[in-house]
C-alpha cells in the first residue's frame, strides 16, 4: 500500500543520494527487481556487484547512478525509511507503485507525481483520502501542497 505525504515532515531523508551512497550494500545489485530498475530508469545493466554498463556514461560504479534510481533502491531495500520521492521524476511512479504493490510504503513529496492513466492506490497521509486515480489524487495533492506552510524544496 502506498501513503503520500505532501509537504514537510519529521524523520524523512531528503538528501536520497548521499544517503544512498553511505548504505546501498553490493549484494542488491544480484537482485532482478533492483536490475529492472537499473534498467528502466537509468538504461544500465548490472555487470557486477559494483559495476553498471551505461549507454551514455559505460561501465559506472553504484555512486553514479540517477538521484531517482537511487531513492527507489533504497525505498526497495530500506522500508524502515521515508524517503523525499521529490527527487524522483515521473518515470520513477512506474515503480513506486510497483514497490507499494509488494510492501507498504510511505513516501515524502513536494510536487504532483504522474503516477499514470491507470488505476492504482494511495493514502494521502495529509487528509486520510484514499485515491484510485490521478483525477481522485490532483485536487487532493494541490490542496495539500498549497496549505503547506514556507514550503521549502528540498
Amino acid at each position: 500500500m502506498l501513503t503520500i505525504h505532501y509537504g514537510d515532515m519529521e524523520n524523512v531523508i531528503y538528501n536520497t543520494s548521499v544517503y544512498f551512497d553511505n548504505v546501498y550494500s553490493p549484494q542488491w545489485f544480484q537482485d532482478a527487481f533492483a536490475q529492472r530498475i537499473i534498467k528502466s530508469i537509468d538504461k544500465g545493466n548490472v555487470v557486477g556487484p559494483c559495476a553498471i554498463d551505461t549507454k551514455i556514461l559505460g561501465i559506472i560504479p553504484p555512486e553514479r547512478l540517477s538521484g531517482g534510481t537511487k531513492t527507489l533502491l533504497l525505498m526497495y531495500f530500506m522500508l524502515q525509511n521515508v524517503y523525499n520521492a521529490t527527487t524522483c521524476s515521473d518515470n520513477c511512479a512506474y515503480w513506486i507503485l510497483r514497490i507499494a504493490t509488494q510492501k507498504d510504503l510511505t513516501i515524502n513529496l513536494y510536487h504532483l507525481m504522474d503516477f499514470g492513466n491507470g488505476k492504482f492506490t494511495a493514502t494521502v497521509a495529509n487528509t486520510g483520502d484514499v485515491v484510485h486515480t490521478m483525477f481522485d489524487l490532483v485536487p487532493i495533492a494541490a490542496k495539500c501542497l498549497r496549505e503547506t506552510p514556507d514550503m521549502h524544496f528540498r
